[in-house]
């Protein structure tokens, strides 16, 4: 009877600290994020091979989420920003193939040059780095995802591995802008950056979970989970935990589910486990 007591307290638990606001949102947001990168991803793979004239136009591209939840990856020209080379539209997974692509209509709408304008402003802010606020990797590269929606004007800033085998959470960043376009705020998601294998070195020791400890944030970030569902494909582990003082986030990547718990519960799992073995 105890033990099930405590495993209706257990789920009880789980239940109530993961269906909050404030993970829920994360959560959508982490997979928005996914969506956008993978939207840039698909576009650049196909503008590369079916637009090669193009090739030396390019000034930038990003994508956003439109009215109909899809996903739009536009390429604008580096004379002129706000002309528009190229326009594809992905469904709302996205797929790999683009659901149509538009290479006419080249003037940019004031959402989408909102849009570039953010970007291009935290490009050179990172790049410039005048206070020294933003850090760098050697076999990393920086992406620049801009997104504006009902939670406001926001460039997030992820850094992605050049080498394969690893992924990479952390030396991450959010640029917050007004109404007009202008910087109001930047903060740092994490404190450093950590490097996780896709696989274990011992085959008979297959990675089940990853771990990470939070410094700045009580839950698991968007960017992290973003980052999960970029490469939750390539890595063997299907679990990862990311762990605050108060609480512990459980990311699933096959399900793509989020559930957080009080950390004194997680323990009080984890050492009941421990003491059966």
């Amino acid at each position: 009877m105890q033990k099930i007591i405590l495993s209706l307290l257990i789920l009880s638990s789980i239940f109530a600290y993961s269906q909050n606001k404030q993970t829920e949102k994360i959560l959508n947001e982490g997979k928005l994020l996914f969506r956008l990168e993978k939207g840039s991803w698909y576009g650049t793979d196909d503008m590369l091979v079916r637009f090669k004239t193009k090739r030396d136009s390019i000034g930038g591209y990003l994508s956003y989420e439109n009215e109909e939840n899809k996903i739009n990856t536009i390429f604008f020209s580096r004379f002129d920003s706000s002309k528009i080379l190229v326009r594809y539209e992905f469904d709302s997974l996205p797929k790999t193939k683009p659901i149509k692509i538009d290479s006419t209509n080249h003037i940019a709408s004031q959402l989408e040059k909102s849009l570039i304008k953010i970007r291009q402003d935290a490009k050179d802010r990172v790049y410039s780095n005048e206070d020294k606020f933003f850090s760098f990797y050697e076999n990393t590269a920086l992406n620049f995802i801009p997104v504006i929606n009902e939670n406001g004007r926001n460039v997030f800033v992820l850094t992605g591995p050049q080498v394969s085998g690893v992924v990479l959470i952390g030396n991450d960043y959010k640029l917050e802008y007004n109404k007009k376009d202008e910087l109001v705020k930047k903060m740092k998601i994490h404190n450093s950056i950590l490097q996780f294998p896709y696989k274990s070195d011992d085959p008979e020791n297959k990675l089940e979970s990853t771990f990470q400890s939070l410094v700045l944030s009580e839950y698991i970030n968007s960017t992290d989970i973003c980052t999960l569902l970029l490469y939750k494909d390539y890595v063997e582990w299907k679990q990862h935990y990311a762990m605050s003082k108060k609480y512990v986030s459980i990311f699933n990547l096959e399900k793509e589910s989020l559930f957080t718990m009080k950390r004194k519960t997680w323990e009080k799992i984890y050492n009941n486990q421990s003491d059966k073995k």
